[in-house]
């Protein structure tokens, strides 16, 4: 029986151009190739079998496509979180009231500091990346959040990319892309490890829908290792979305219904 499955996007803001960056040099970013590439990735989504729910940009969120980062959803509930850039608080408001006709809500609250990129969920267990972006405080208020409902919330340490999800994502229901430049594997034991290919360090982050993988282009060497360990992949160009460190799972909330 096919999943009952809900993508939440948002359109690109004009203002993409001034968005925030950690880890790589400012380029400049093509609105019109990046409003195609991100279209086409909606169509991943709908091919994935998503009911797209798009969200409207403003100017004054550069950042607002990366939609995943204000929210956590899980099966009971969601988790409306508290970015750590400052410039993208004001992006949770409309994520909130988009998610409260499907999910409980629960919030973050000051001092907590947290962006939905850092939050890698296999099964029962929280994988919660210390970065830049997410603070020791927030992983404790998700912890207390979440305990009720049987899941560990454990800690990973990131060092030298954005996200978590920049160096682990989960493409089947045991295994972990990932990139061992950014994390320790400590917090991976017990699960199945896939490595990236040595030469795309950057291309741990792709997006499981369903039975499909979305899966950047960028990274054709990669790709292959998930094909042959028997995963359906659909390759999307999102290289105008990479110049302002995003990538597949950033775009959208992806979840199940009721």
């Amino acid at each position: 029986m096919r999943e009952n499955l809900t993508a939440i996007t948002r359109a690109i803001s004009p203002a993409i151009v001034r968005c925030e960056l950690s880890h790589l040099p400012r380029r400049p970013i093509d609105l019109d190739v990046a409003q195609a590439q991100h279209a086409a990735y909606e169509r991943c989504l709908e091919a994935a079998g998503c009911t797209i729910v798009r969200l409207t940009a403003t100017d004054d969120m550069p950042d607002s496509v990366f939609v995943e980062d204000a929210a956590v959803v899980f099966d009971e509930l969601a988790v409306i979180t508290r970015p750590g850039a400052t410039s993208r608080r004001g992006e949770t408001g409309a994520v909130a009231d988009a998610l409260r006709e499907h999910r409980v809500l629960r919030f973050v609250e000051a001092p907590g500091c947290l962006d939905g990129g850092d939050v890698l969920v296999v099964a029962k267990r929280v994988l919660v990346g210390e970065s830049a972006r997410t603070n020791r405080a927030a992983i404790e208020q998700l912890r207390d959040i979440l305990d009720p409902f049987g899941y560990t919330v454990e800690q990973v340490e990131v060092d030298g990319c954005l996200h978590l999800k920049s160096a682990a994502t989960l493409v089947a229901d045991d295994t972990v892309l990932i990139s061992r430049t950014f994390v320790s594997l400590g917090p991976f034991l017990g699960l199945k490890l896939l490595d990236v290919d040595a030469n795309e360090t950057l291309g741990a982050n792709a997006l499981r829908v369903g039975r499909r993988v979305i899966y950047p282009t960028t990274f054709p060497r990669t790709r292959e290792r998930l094909e042959r360990i028997g995963l359906a992949v659909d390759g999307v160009d999102v290289g105008e979305l990479m110049k302002a460190e995003g990538a597949v799972t950033c775009c959208s909330l992806v979840f199940t219904g009721w």
